[in-house]
């Protein structure tokens, strides 16, 4: 054994290049399924921590107003174990030097101590001292996007009354670790501000001494939480219940929930195509490396060595490339996984975050890495388990030349370089077909982690240009009468304003429900669109209502089935509303229909829950100062800022998301492309000898063996796209949410991308092999067997 183990060292020496390639793409591969599994892992440990350590609510419910006397009879609800009321309320924030409308969300704490659930964690300060009416608790996030820190003053509106308040200490909740405004899709921590004050002082500027609009539970082990929410939503809807829910329908917990799920489907996914990849490319050097070595094959069995143990060696070479690869891929996974989760507390708002990385996941992913590539090398080493040692001595037969297509159809104006690189693709196409799969896979991989920037900036296009076009919506505190939105269009600036309704409430059909709202717009709507299909304005039907595909999907709902509806506000009535139609949206599902309809089932006349406005730009500042002293307005949002801070959000993070799909694609790309061209080196180094010794110049037999690379190259981009486009297909299915869709969107800076750096490491790789080529000695290349 000791002669195949010297010769093992050789081959790994010789493969040397060849095999650092390989191992970096199984590096690749290794990396991501370590990276996406230990920072899916420390996220789900810190948010248990979190959750345990903070007491997080298990069901939540909002209401108008009710006596305090009444969360006695909520701690009587079976399965309870612990009832927390408070006060809550819209407010609006000024903040120094800052011109942009700034809404947020008061929150009411026991005086001068931590509530019993939802207990916050104060990074900084202290709490509010009992009694104290003009100190707060701030938010982490937003304090650290204005650079706010304790003692500095904030001055707020508080239900019509400005009051300018000290901020006492920087704070986090399990409630707001995705720290978000309602209806949106990514957070704005410039422009939401979350704060918490003492009970006494909130309840008396908010006219709620004695009550609550705000409740949460906890329950006893093993409860759940149905019937508890059943009993709740009966005693809370004489004093004006929304609707209570379980943890599963909490903001935060929600989009928290959907971005582990969205991170284990990466993790899942895009590690198996790159592994996929190292195992194919590990199979063709195999099999190369197998057929260059077959009289010494012959020689290892002639002496005695029989066929498994000159298998086994061969597996050796690769399980040691395997091994190098996984190992390096380990330590950059966990490098990466500490770097992620960083990342990720950009938008969880953790008080802590707990690294760990299972053992578990580290041998998973060398398992996975050997196996896949065991087997992908298996029909190679099967080669030199079936190689009879008296054929193995004989030099493999030589192919049989005959006129090839080029030469029949008479195209005989090519250079004889030309024609020679023709030639041998035509007769050898099972090479030249593995050699444009491998250089497609580089493509599509480089695709996949291409194409989310340009769907991501699609979604944003229909979402905030097609859909809604208004400059400022606004959102009042509780549904008012037309009234309200007459006023608004007689303020400076205005130049068009359309109401809209919004009803809350649980959307079912048959046993399948889920926790929503319908919507309401004017039929001849021009500032708020529903897109069809072809992201045209679709008008919505006279009577029934048009739904989201991916909600029809939820609730297995079609067009001319029933959709019922429990409305969670006012008379809490239930309406059955025809389903005329399906569109898709990106964000969010809704239900849409005419307002007048939607009225009507509700049997109320004309009311608002806000309002979409066309604005004269120069009296963009004048509106939102009036709009900020109306006690009726419990937000203002521009469609200008939403897409700032979106493109502010995405540039700070999208650059490392980059350079990592960089390093990931650039790597496999170069891996292919050049263990393509050392592999057609190794194996026509004699040819290319022979033919400079015949006379071609050292420029003819460059363009001989690299100008088939190029032309390979070439050639396995259209394939590469299509299953880029496959692959990007799948991606955005196993990415599907509640909150938002990715959509398919493909743009040509997207291929042009993928083709970009494959054509670089093709350059590279060119470059390399020139050198080779430069050095070629013509004496000993010619020296062989005959």
């Amino acid at each position: 054994m000791r002669t195949l183990h010297i010769k093992l060292r050789r081959n790994l020496w010789t493969l040397r290049e060849q095999g650092l390639a390989i191992a970096l793409v199984i590096a690749a591969g290794v990396a991501t399924f370590v990276m996406s599994l230990a920072t899916l892992d420390s996220l789900r440990l810190t948010q248990q921590s979190v959750y345990a350590s903070q007491h997080f609510a298990s069901v939540f419910a909002e209401l108008k107003r009710a006596p305090e006397v009444t969360a006695d009879r909520l701690a009587e609800i079976p399965g309870v174990a612990q009832v927390a009321t408070r006060v809550q309320a819209p407010v609006t924030v000024r903040v120094a030097d800052f011109p942009d409308p700034v809404t947020g969300l008061m929150i009411s704490v026991p005086d001068g101590r931590q509530p019993a659930l939802n207990r916050l964690f104060l990074r900084a300060g202290q709490w509010p001292e009992a009694g104290r009416d003009d100190e707060v608790l701030l938010a982490e996030a937003f304090a650290d996007a204005h650079g706010l820190v304790v003692g500095d003053r904030l001055a707020v509106v508080i239900n019509g009354r400005y009051q300018r308040l000290r901020i006492s200490g920087i704070a986090l909740s399990p409630e707001y670790i995705y720290q978000i405004r309602p209806g949106e899709l990514f957070p704005d921590f410039e422009r939401f501000a979350v704060m918490w004050m003492n009970r006494s002082a909130l309840g008396a500027a908010f006219g709620m001494e004695g009550a609550f609009n705000s409740v949460v539970l906890s329950l006893a082990p093993g409860q759940g939480t149905a019937s508890v929410i059943e009993q709740v939503d009966a005693l809370l809807a004489p004093w004006g219940g929304l609707g209570a829910h379980d943890r599963e329908d909490q903001i935060s917990h929600r989009y928290l929930e959907d971005e582990l799920q969205q991170l284990s489907a990466m993790a899942r996914f895009i590690p198996l195509v790159l592994i996929g990849v190292a195992a194919f490319l590990l199979n063709v050097v195999a099999a190369r490396l197998i057929r260059t070595q077959r009289e010494q094959i012959a020689v290892l069995k002639a002496f005695g060595y029989d066929s498994r143990t000159v298998a086994l060696h061969y597996l050796m070479l690769v399980m040691v490339v395997v091994l190098l690869g996984s190992v390096a891929g380990v330590l950059l996974g966990v490098w990466l996984a500490s770097g992620l989760a960083s990342l990720y507390q950009d938008f969880f708002r953790f008080p802590w975050l707990e690294f760990r990385l299972r053992p578990s996941v580290a041998v998973a992913a060398v398992l996975i890495a050997g196996g896949a590539t065991v087997l992908g090398t298996f029909s190679a080493v099967r080669a030199a388990l079936k190689l009879p040692p008296a054929e193995a001595m004989r030099p493999a037969p030589p192919a049989r030349y005959r006129r090839t297509v080029i030469e029949r159809l008479g195209l005989q104006r090519l250079s004889q370089p030309s024609r020679m690189i023709l030639r041998n693709l035509e007769r050898q196409p099972v090479k030249a077909g593995l050699s444009m799969l491998g250089i497609a896979f580089a493509v599509s991989i480089l695709m996949l982690t291409g194409f989310s920037r340009g769907a991501i900036n699609h979604m944003v296009d229909v979402q905030y240009r097609l859909a809604q076009k208004q400059d400022v919506t606004v959102i009042f505190n509780e549904p008012v009468s037309w009234r309200a939105v007459h006023e608004l269009r007689s303020l400076p600036g205005v130049q068009h304003a359309e109401a809209f309704r919004v009803v809350p409430g649980i959307l079912r059909n048959g046993h399948r429900s889920y926790r929503g709202a319908v919507h309401g717009y004017r039929a001849d709507s021009a500032l708020f669109h529903v897109l069809d299909r072809d992201l045209q304005p679709l008008v919505l039907p006279e009577e029934g209502a048009v739904i989201t595909d991916h909600l029809a999907r939820l609730l297995d709902i079609r067009p001319g089935d029933t959709l019922y509806v429990s409305v969670q506000e006012g008379r809490r009535p239930t309406l059955a509303i025809p389903v005329a139609g399906l569109v898709t949206e990106y964000i969010g599902v809704g239900v849409y229909m005419q307002q007048p309809a939607l009225e009507r089932l509700l049997r109320e006349g004309g009311s608002a829950s806000g309002a979409f406005l066309a604005v004269d730009p120069t009296y963009l500042a004048a509106l939102q100062q009036a709009l900020e002293d109306r006690p009726t307005v419990a937000a203002i949002s521009l469609r200008e800022t939403l897409i700032r801070a979106f493109r502010d959000l995405m540039e700070d993070n999208i650059l490392l998301f980059t350079l990592f799909s960089l390093f990931l694609a650039g790597t496999i790309a170069f891996a292919v492309v050049y263990n393509n061209a050392r592999i057609a080196f190794a194996e026509r180094n004699r040819e290319l000898a022979s033919l400079r010794v015949l006379g071609f110049t050292r420029a003819e037999i460059t363009f001989i063996l690299l100008g088939e690379l190029v032309l390979l190259t070439l050639l396995a981009l259209p394939l590469g796209f299509a299953l880029g486009a496959g692959l990007c297909a799948l991606m955005t299915i196993a990415m599907q949410t509640d909150l938002y869709r990715i959509p398919l969107v493909l743009t040509p800076a997207t291929y042009a991308w993928a083709a970009a750096v494959v054509l670089g490491a093709t350059l590279l790789s060119s470059l390399m092999i020139g050198r080779l080529l430069r050095r070629l000695d013509m004496v000993t290349a010619l020296k062989g067997m005959e």
